[in-house]
């Protein structure tokens, strides 16, 4: 972008036409992105096409390889822009994957570099007042003093949320900001950003959910391979659900349209059980849970962040230690045993934090796709052609990016650093159980439908399919029966023709809040 293009553009918070290359792989190509003041710009495109690479550039998170940048109508120096000077500049970040410091309290990560002092002593009882205050009054209730390592995902980010919007974040960017929301709290979420943007602050949204896009997006930047593809507009004289092309900006991410989802079918009446809980207790967050899963069937787990679900994944995949109750797996007893027995008796665990949990983010996409898979390595040498050729068939199938099976997992988008947790577990034979946490977090459409129709598959190959999201849409595309969690217990549940109802979506969403128990 020229000096000129960006005098030119007088009302906008950030201008930019940006290079990014690591190692042989160009991540943007000349990508351009102008986003006017007060306004509520989404981000949108396929994993891997550079979203997430643009956004960091603009907030210093990552250095540019050339191109241009302007924050408010200033001219920025792109190799050297940095965080500090972002954060000068007013630009804030929250981050798909978090960047809190684990061990400190959410107000201190929320003061860290900007210590408010008296006198020699740091004093950080009015910054935890004001954030408390602040998320209340958004609709994100927070705890400022506890520890950022023991927060859920979700919860993590919504202190994160509240911490830039402290620090008067105008731009903020918010990366899949809503990921780990209930259908409520969305909607509160997306009201704030409308009401914050009307006050001035300018919003950057990325995100892979469309209908969020339709309903709160002014204008949308679609990105594809790097290089900005279009900028839509929306008509603010439109009825809401009209103002955005949703289709259109679908076909222009993917270069196609999508296929529409097929239609579950019903596993058998008398299909044998392969899941088991009865009673399973897990210290004081998990609370005698009695769950079954059926060869064929696909169940979903809905809640808020931090309900129990973590542990009841982490109770199924041997991760942690359980206090009561039974465990079975393909009919065999599990409760004691290790995460590689279970593996033995046919269960896949997709983890719903996929870098700490899923990958060796310093080994090669073919080196992860073979983690604990001695069908392909060979039990006493790795056989290095037969990993290369599984690699081949997962990079394929899944559409991973950059197709290298050589390349660090480290340098992938998260959407595709997914895809290869996917292709790992749901290649394995013989599989019995598949135990799929938040499967979709942070994946865009395409993946999402690559991603269904491989769970979808294991269940009809005759898994049971267990699938804890905290996307209630996904869930109502994809299960046969939805249970609720609340407060460490399962509260409610819906099945089969139910699910189809209109009014399913607010049935769901009231057990999850606790305005109903069933």
């Amino acid at each position: 972008m020229t000096g000129a293009a960006i005098e030119a553009a007088g009302d906008a918070m950030v201008t930019a036409e940006l290079d990014k290359r690591y190692g042989a792989n160009q991540v943007l190509t000349g990508a351009r992105l102008t986003v006017r003041r007060g306004t509520v710009h989404a981000l949108v495109g396929e994993n891997g096409a550079g979203k997430s690479t643009l956004v960091k550039i603009v907030a210093g998170v990552v250095h540019g390889d050339g191109g241009t940048l302007a924050i408010a109508g200033k001219r920025v120096e792109v190799a050297t822009w940095d965080r500090r000077a972002a954060r000068a500049a007013g630009v804030g970040i929250v981050q798909q994957h978090g960047a809190s410091a684990g061990t400190l309290s959410v107000v201190e990560n929320a003061v860290l570099g900007v210590e408010p002092l008296r006198g020699p002593l740091i004093e950080l009882g009015p910054a935890a007042e004001a954030l408390r205050a602040l998320g209340q009054r958004i609709g994100l209730p927070g705890e400022p003093w506890a520890a950022a390592e023991r927060l859920p995902v979700g919860v993590a980010q919504r202190a994160e949320i509240i911490a830039a919007l402290h620090h008067g974040a105008k731009p903020l960017i918010l990366d899949e900001p809503t990921a780990v929301l209930t259908p409520i709290e969305v909607d509160g979420l997306l009201e704030t950003l409308r009401k914050l943007a009307a006050g001035g602050t300018t919003i950057v949204l990325v995100t892979h959910k469309l209908d969020e896009v339709r309903a709160v997006a002014d204008e949308v930047t679609v990105l594809r391979a790097g290089k900005t593809v279009t900028t839509f507009a929306a008509n603010r004289e439109a009825a809401p659900g009209d103002r955005l092309d949703v289709a259109a900006i679908a076909r222009a991410m993917v270069g196609t349209d999508l296929p529409p989802p097929p239609p579950a079918a019903a596993p058998a009446a008398d299909a044998r059980i392969v899941l088991e809980l009865a009673g399973v207790l897990v210290g004081g967050e998990l609370q005698a849970t009695d769950l079954r899963v059926r060869a064929g069937e696909i169940v979903g787990v809905a809640g808020v962040d931090g309900n129990g679900q973590r542990e009841l994944a982490l109770a199924i995949a041997g991760l942690v230690r359980v206090s009561g109750g039974a465990i079975r797996i393909a009919d065999r007893p599990a409760t004691q045993a290790t995460p590689a027995a279970r593996f033995a008796l046919g269960l896949a665990h997709i983890p719903e934090d996929r870098q700490h949990g899923g990958l060796w983010l310093d080994a090669t996409v073919a080196d992860n796709l073979a983690l604990g898979r001695s069908d392909i390595t060979g039990r006493f040498r790795i056989d290095r052609a037969r990993v290369q050729a599984h690699a081949g068939a997962q990079i394929t199938e899944l559409d991973i990016r950059p197709g290298d099976p050589a390349a660090r997992v480290r340098s992938l988008s998260g959407g595709n650093q997914q895809k290869v947790v996917i292709g790992r577990e749901l290649s394995r034979r013989g599989l019995s159980c598949v135990l799929a946490a938040q499967p979709t977090r942070g994946v865009d459409l395409g993946a999402v439908v690559r991603i269904h129709d491989r769970l979808r598959g294991a269940a009809a190959a005759g898994a049971g399919v267990l699938v804890i999201s905290a996307d209630l849409d996904e869930l109502l595309a994809l299960c046969h029966r939805i249970v609720v969690m609340l407060r460490g217990r399962i509260v409610g549940e819906r099945e089969g023709a139910a699910l189809r109802e209109a009014g399913a979506r607010s049935a769901l969403g009231a057990l999850m809040t606790g305005v109903e128990a069933a």
